[in-house]
């Protein structure tokens, strides 16, 4: 890839960035206080790193029955109380764990 070509598309992608993060502090002048708008609002994050991870997920590896295992291995994790990093760890032994790598 051309470093012009780079640049245009980094500034590009940038610029859409930006205004995506500041057209709700345009918009949205007052604290909302819908109980339904807040929740919702708060739970976009999760939704958006869960769509972005999942199907990554089941296609990181070469096998799938191993991504299966991370993904198993991940929600048990997590609905366990578990935090970021231990989640992570958990999915990792398991890919390695499947394929073979740890006996």
């Amino acid at each position: 890839m051309k470093l012009h070509d780079f640049a245009l598309y980094l500034f590009a992608m940038s610029g859409v960035t930006y205004l995506l993060r500041t057209i709700p502090f345009i918009l949205l002048k007052k604290q909302l206080k819908s109980e339904f708008w807040n929740s919702f609002l708060a739970y976009i994050p999760y939704t958006v790193l869960a769509a972005m991870t999942v199907p990554v997920i089941f296609h990181a590896t070469n096998n799938r029955i191993s991504g299966i295992a991370a993904f198993i291995a991940a929600v048990t994790a997590s609905l366990l109380g578990r935090g970021l990093v231990i989640v992570a760890c958990a999915a990792t032994a398991a890919v390695l764990f499947v394929d073979g790598i740890i006996p």
